[in-house]
């Protein structure tokens, strides 16, 4: 089912967590294909983006799999915030099941919103506090070479994400 939302005044974190399951939809299906990430770290995916994009404070996250020696993508799913105009609510899934793999690693990469980016570095500091797990700092994985769909995204009540899914020739 797909339809079209536009914001009311609050998205609250009843909202940001059913568009957390959504991504969270996406992982398992991930872990099911290939076998990560594991069910314990989706759980904490899930709650890291509906804090984040309950605040406004979520960039984008990417989830996928990384030639380490490379620092490249090999399947990337992208998930971008978005607030506002039309939004598309859809199914979760939908994710190619054929790529090899077997030898590359789970890996994510997460920003922050320009919201985010205003708080000062003790807001900051307490925003990541409260997140489930504790991130580093490092250089995303690039996209060589491969091909990239989009269209696809999660919402409800006016805000949301669009998600892109890169897969390296």
């Amino acid at each position: 089912m797909t339809g079209s939302y536009t914001r009311s005044a609050s998205f609250t974190i009843t909202d940001a967590r059913y568009v957390g399951g959504k991504i969270g939809a996406d992982l398992r299906v991930l872990h099911n294909y290939f076998g990560k990430p594991s069910l314990a770290n989706i759980e904490n995916y899930v709650e890291e983006i509906a804090l984040l994009l309950r605040d406004g404070y979520l960039g984008t996250v990417d989830y996928g799999f990384r030639d380490f020696a490379t620092n490249s993508w090999k399947l990337r799913l992208r998930y971008t915030a978005t607030l506002g105009g039309q939004l598309t609510d859809a199914r979760a899934g939908s994710l190619p099941d054929s790529a090899d793999l077997a030898s590359y690693g789970f890996h994510s990469f997460l920003t922050y919103s320009a919201k985010f980016l205003l708080l000062t570095s003790s807001e900051q500091a307490a925003v990541k506090g409260a997140l489930p797990f504790s991130r580093t700092t490092g250089d995303a994985p690039s996209a060589l070479s491969g091909t990239s769909t989009a269209g696809h995204g999660y919402a409800r009540n006016g805000a949301g994400v669009a998600r892109d899914i890169y897969v390296a020739f």
